[in-house]
């Protein structure tokens, strides 16, 4: 279901209620979600690609390698993500990529973007906003293909705090929005930062929290894992099913000797190997 979408029901006393969160276009604002890592810290390694951390976020950073890892917020089943300065660091970035079917109709609107910020070193985070130049294609650090909508800086302390901006979004911006948060020379200390909301209009709303489940659906669109028994041979193939629809084909990993996936889809794929084993899987449609 399109973020974009809203689902209401009647409660026992009249009014409405909405069954699933959808006015929070950022999947994972609350860093909950934690595939690939399961809260332990990850390395960043100076000038290269994008890495992911927490579903559906990367970081990258300049100038010397730095750590990130979920933490636990102030009360219990609270998270945030944090990055841990170093000697030589220049910059840090943090950023989430969405796609077009879930922000398409933020354009030629205004909308609010709001987080949760605190910096032991650093007073200024910058946050910038843009669009993909063609549909859920934004290229890469080293090569970007996407348009700048606006940035700008929060003033930030050592205490966590919530801040917001409006962002005018243009009419162009129909091929989906990327928000990134910056820091400059973070050489020590630490940077968090947590319940990431980007709503349509101007408002003072207080941070949409999904329940757990939902929020691992919408980020296993993207990323998934799955441990599949595998048969030697490719007669029969083993049919395999993601856990839920794929944003688009996705790229399989993990796979042992010979291993082949045949006939892929957003649903699923046939699959087979050399040798029977047990394959821990991952799959990726990230952009």
């Amino acid at each position: 279901m399109p973020l974009s979408s809203v689902a209401l029901v009647r409660l026992a006393d009249g009014s409405s209620g909405q069954v699933v969160g959808t006015k929070n276009r950022i999947i994972n604002g609350a860093m909950a979600v934690d595939q690939r890592n399961a809260g332990a810290s990850q390395t960043f390694t100076a000038a290269a690609a994008s890495a992911y951390s927490v579903d559906r976020w990367y970081g990258y950073c300049t100038g010397a390698n730095v750590t990130g890892q979920r933490v636990q917020g102030a009360t219990v089943g609270q998270y945030r993500y944090q990055f841990t300065g170093a000697a030589s660091v220049t910059g840090i970035g943090f950023g989430q990529r969405i796609e077009q079917l879930n922000s398409a109709d933020l354009a030629g609107t205004t909308a609010t973007l709001s987080v949760d910020l605190a910096n032991s070193l650093l007073t200024t985070v910058t946050w910038t906003a843009y669009y993909a130049n063609t549909a859920d294609t934004f290229g890469t650090l080293a090569s970007p293909t996407r348009t700048q909508i606006a940035t700008g800086t929060f003033t930030v302390t050592s205490t966590v705090t919530r801040y917001r901006t409006q962002i005018s979004v243009p009419a162009t911006a129909t091929t989906g929005v990327e928000i990134v948060f910056s820091v400059g020379a973070q050489t020590s200390g630490t940077w968090t930062i947590g319940d990431v909301q980007l709503e349509r209009g101007i408002g003072n709303t207080p941070f949409e929290r999904r329940s757990y489940g939902q929020e691992l659906a919408l980020c296993q669109r993207y990323y998934s894992t799955k441990t599949q028994q595998m048969v030697a041979g490719s007669s029969p193939a083993v049919p395999v099913t993601y856990k839920v629809t794929m944003r688009a084909i996705p790229t399989i990993t993990g796979g042992g000797a010979g291993f082949t996936a045949a006939n892929s889809t957003t649903e699923g794929f046939d699959g087979y190997q050399t040798s029977s084993n047990a394959q821990n899987l991952t799959f990726s449609s990230e952009m």
